[in-house]
């Protein structure tokens, strides 16, 4: 029983040093841009020179119709370049952009119809710490959307804080 009890934390031992170089690091972001969904936070997987995100945030508010809340996900990474400097992040995203409306006339009378819409776009960050470290970021970012009447190509500044 007493060897047992040895193997089994010296498994448990090896697994949990084992795990420790794998070197995961987790952060949480609040902010407003890409890697926000608009005006929300993102919940990140780091390493040294990648920061892959999925964010919960609201992109437009209209006292007629309400807040335009969404989900979006991204990937940014540093070493795009081969860059010395983890600071300068060069990103892919998708995420909620926001929703149209327009009314039109038909047999059955006027028809409101609104339109969630999406983006897919490319983003610059400056992650004034690095990327895997807790700090201010500053950034832009370019989209395009499938909105049928707003604009086809947008794009967000970008200001937050990663923990």
């Amino acid at each position: 029983m007493k060897k047992l009890v040895l193997v089994l934390s010296f498994i448990s031992g090896s697994l949990i040093a084992q795990e420790s170089t794998f070197d995961r690091q987790y952060s949480v972001g609040v902010g407003l841009g890409a890697i926000y969904s608009g005006l929300g936070v993102n919940f990140a997987l780091l390493s040294a020179s990648d920061m892959k995100y999925i964010s919960a945030g609201c992109v437009e508010y209209s006292s007629m119709y309400g807040s335009t809340c969404g989900f979006g996900a991204g990937w940014i990474v540093t070493d795009l370049f081969n860059s010395n400097s983890n600071k300068h992040g060069v990103g892919v995203y998708v995420t909620k952009a926001g929703s149209e409306s327009y009314v039109y006339l038909d047999d059955n009378g006027f028809n409101f119809v609104e339109n969630q819409y999406y983006a897919a776009g490319i983003s610059y960050t400056y992650f004034m710490n690095g990327i895997d470290k807790p700090g201010f970021n500053f950034g832009i970012s370019a989209h395009a959307t499938n909105a049928k009447y707003e604009e086809k190509i947008n794009g967000f500044l970008q200001l937050g804080y990663q923990f």
